[in-house]
């Protein structure tokens, strides 16, 4: 079946070059059917593998991670990387093999498909703070465009990162601290979603059940930076399970851009195997507004969220009770204007957050308030591998921290 394919390919090359009037058009002939031969061939020798296309996604995820919606193969790999050097002007340079992800895929008929997502972080070296961590393994039952579901553990549809977290789809070399410590990506929970998308309108939506996080802890009570982050319970041996409410509803009309809102209500006390520790009446709010645009060389991105937590007085007289902050992102790609063909965008980030920015007692309300400014820019050498680099300028409560930074990431 390959020779016959690569025969009636040649077949095509011969016949299309022939018709062809001029040398150029001859070339780009050959060149598009090259093309397709070397597809044929990788395929051929790797099983069907498929490449990933870095324009395609699914359900809003990255396109690593949707690689296998697309695969012409029942068996997909892929997988993303992010490695990076840092040298913050109040401390030693450093450098991290920060994350090596794994996605694979596997189709057992057209409409049930399972997706998986295992990280190596920090090396995975557990003495030196690394782990590996399932941090999605699902089962998607494709029933229509209007209406899927995913069963299994899955990633929480919040914000604009947490689906969306490969590297080549953001610009810092980190992802935005906003994204990390108020919308704690990547966050992923046992759970059941639905989702769908309604194109004659522009709409996309997911939403279900997951598994609440648990702010009953020791940096609500503090409170400290990560309190919220520090809830997540995620693919961890025999964690309690209380349902919480996730949905988003995005709009995607208009070409280039997607703009939408989620909402996550769930308890606040997940420790139902800890009756000792459990808190009663505890409720977690969180909410974002989320837009990505592009238009050529132009893009921006950015979003605002906000976390409440009612009932923290029964934590403790000083808990965290509210959690806020925004930021945007704004890049132009300049490759064409310097007369390259590689995409080369120029980028300013704004942040201004506060993680414990209301507490019970109404004290130490500014320790945390946060003021980011980060400018670099980015190298695309293909369209799935990218050169970073920035500068960030943090001021914590007035108290000024800058770094330089310099990352590779690639998808595949």
């Amino acid at each position: 079946m390959g020779k016959l394919t690569t025969a009636m390919s040649l077949v095509a090359v011969l016949a299309l070059g022939a018709q062809a009037a001029t040398l150029e058009e001859r070339v780009k002939v050959l060149e598009e059917q090259n093309s397709v031969l070397t597809e044929e061939v990788l395929a051929s020798q790797s099983g069907g593998f498929t490449l990933v296309d870095a324009e395609k996604t699914f359900n809003g995820m990255g396109p690593a991670a949707s690689k296998v919606y697309f695969s012409e193969n029942p068996l997909s790999i892929g997988g993303y990387g992010e490695m990076f050097y840092a040298n913050p002007d109040n401390g030693d340079d450093f450098t991290d093999v920060y994350r090596f992800i794994t996605y694979f895929g596997y189709k057992f008929n057209d409409w049930v498909v399972l997706n998986a997502e295992i990280e190596f972080e920090h090396g995975a070296n557990a003495d030196k703070g690394g782990e590996v961590v399932i941090e999605f393994l699902y089962l998607d039952f494709l029933l229509s465009d209007e209406f899927s579901l995913r069963a299994g553990h899955v990633l929480a549809p919040m914000g604009l990162i947490n689906l969306r977290h490969e590297p080549t789809l953001f610009n810092t070399v980190q992802r935005p601290e906003i994204e990390r410590q108020l919308i704690p990506s990547t966050w992923h929970e046992n759970g059941v979603l639905a989702y769908g998308r309604f194109d004659e309108v522009g709409i996309e939506y997911t939403a279900g059940m997951i598994n609440a996080l648990n702010v009953n802890n020791a940096k609500t009570t503090e409170p400290t930076t990560g309190w919220i982050r520090s809830g997540r319970l995620g693919s961890s041996k025999n964690a309690s399970f209380d349902p919480a409410f996730v949905g988003r509803l995005d709009y995607t009309g208009l070409n280039g851009l997607v703009a939408g809102a989620s909402m996550y209500y769930g308890g606040g006390s997940n420790l139902k195997n800890d009756p000792v520790n459990d808190v009663d009446g505890l409720t977690t709010t969180m909410f974002d507004i989320h837009a990505r645009y592009e238009n050529g060389p132009f893009a921006a991105y950015g979003l605002y969220t906000q976390t409440t937590l009612d009932g923290a007085e029964k934590l403790s007289s000083n808990a965290a009770e509210k959690a806020s902050g925004y930021y945007g992102n704004i890049s132009y790609d300049i490759g064409g204007l310097v007369g390259l063909e590689y995409k080369m965008p120029l980028f300013v980030q704004y942040e201004n957050y506060n993680p414990v920015e209301k507490t019970v007692d109404g004290q130490n309300e500014d320790a945390f308030d946060t003021e980011t400014v980060t400018i670099g820019f980015n190298f695309f050498p293909t369209a799935q591998t990218v050169i970073k680099v920035d500068y960030e300028m943090d001021e914590v409560n007035g108290q000024e921290t800058n770094t330089a930074s310099v990352g590779l990431g690639f998808i595949f």
